[in-house]
């Protein structure tokens, strides 16, 4: 099968197009520069936010996994609009020009953002409207135009919502993370007793190739979304102080309260808008909101539809993101 991966030389990406070449498919990759990529596959230099996808290159496809995206947490709005919502579009209509049948997106649970915890939620729960950041509200536009082109011209989609990726290779989680505590700007936001998801990029690229198995073999119908997680929600704070340890770093013990951050925050979001500040504040209503409440999901909904169960534990994979956690630090010094 002819396979489009959008984003393909990314951390997600570049798991899902491995697996794709690993099954026989033939995979076209689609991207803003000419990255590093696996063997075999064929790279495209395309940049979704401003471009269309040249028809020659979708010729004969018969699926396409989106996962390119503007991540992060600041930016302009127009920005995260052009990345996140008309590049979906731009990929929706190579899909119904060409014929392509299966389309798989990576979304995110952001899109039910709300402010309040989740504790085991499900897709039951509606979007979000109370964003407090462009990422959200455009990955939310997003997968509702995903999901909603499904059964039209003949396309079959589907939303996966992988709730914060980690893995060897992670370019912002773990090692935004590390850094910071290295640095001694790392602070407990709330409690330091709420739980979360975290996926293994492994896992999630598992549940990409599971989400077209079930559409190509006509098992399921499309049109829906799905949470995916470890299905082992971790205490945050004290996860981050293993993953300290196994670094030898020190633990981390600082706190601030959920509502000093919070608008910490908020007052930094005003200074960088009113100073036009280059980077990310250090804090935002976002985040605080993220590092302080319990932040997780039930993927009964996955496991039953697509077949999913975890494929890398939580044990492992701190073993393997450990040990390239350690090479990248003794590399930068």
């Amino acid at each position: 099968m002819k396979v489009i991966v959008t984003g393909g030389s990314g951390f997600i990406g570049g798991r899902i197009v491995r697996r794709l070449l690993e099954n026989g498919h033939e995979v076209h990759v689609l991207g803003r520069s000419t990255p590093e990529q696996e063997s075999g596959s064929v790279f495209h230099q395309v940049d979704l936010a401003r471009e269309t996808i040249p028809e020659v290159i979708c010729k004969g496809a018969s699926a396409c996994f989106h996962i390119a995206a503007k991540a992060g947490i600041w930016g302009s709005a127009s920005s995260y609009h052009a990345a996140n919502v008309l590049a979906t579009r731009r990929v929706l209509d190579a899909c119904r020009a060409q014929n392509i049948n299966f389309l798989i997106h990576t979304s995110s649970p952001s899109v039910v953002f709300s402010g309040e915890p989740f504790r085991g939620a499900d897709e039951s729960l509606p979007y979000g409207n109370n964003w407090l950041c462009h990422y959200a509200r455009t990955k939310a536009e997003a997968e509702r135009e995903i999901l909603g082109a499904n059964g039209k011209n003949g396309l079959r989609t589907l939303a996966l919502r992988p709730h914060l990726v980690w893995g060897p290779g992670d370019p912002h989680l773990l090692p935004k993370a590390v850094a910071r505590h290295m640095a001694g700007k790392l602070r407990i936001v709330g409690s330091g007793e709420n739980r979360m998801d975290l996926t293994h990029v492994d896992n999630v690229a598992h549940a990409h190739i599971l989400a077209l198995d079930a559409l190509a073999s006509g098992r399921h119908p499309g049109g829906q979304a799905y949470f995916i997680s470890q299905n082992d929600p971790i205490a945050l704070w004290k996860w981050l102080n293993q993953l300290f340890s196994h670094l030898a770093l020190p633990p981390l013990s600082k706190k601030i309260s959920f509502r000093s951050s919070y608008s910490v925050g908020f007052m930094l979001e005003l200074m960088w808008k009113g100073l036009r500040l280059t980077g990310e504040p250090p804090m935002t209503r976002f985040v605080a909101v993220q590092l302080a409440k319990d932040h997780w999901f039930s993927t009964d909904a996955a496991r039953r539809d697509l077949g999913y169960e975890p494929i890398v534990s939580m044990e492992d994979g701190l073993s393997d993101t450990v040990d390239w956690l350690k090479a990248t630090i003794k590399a930068l010094g």
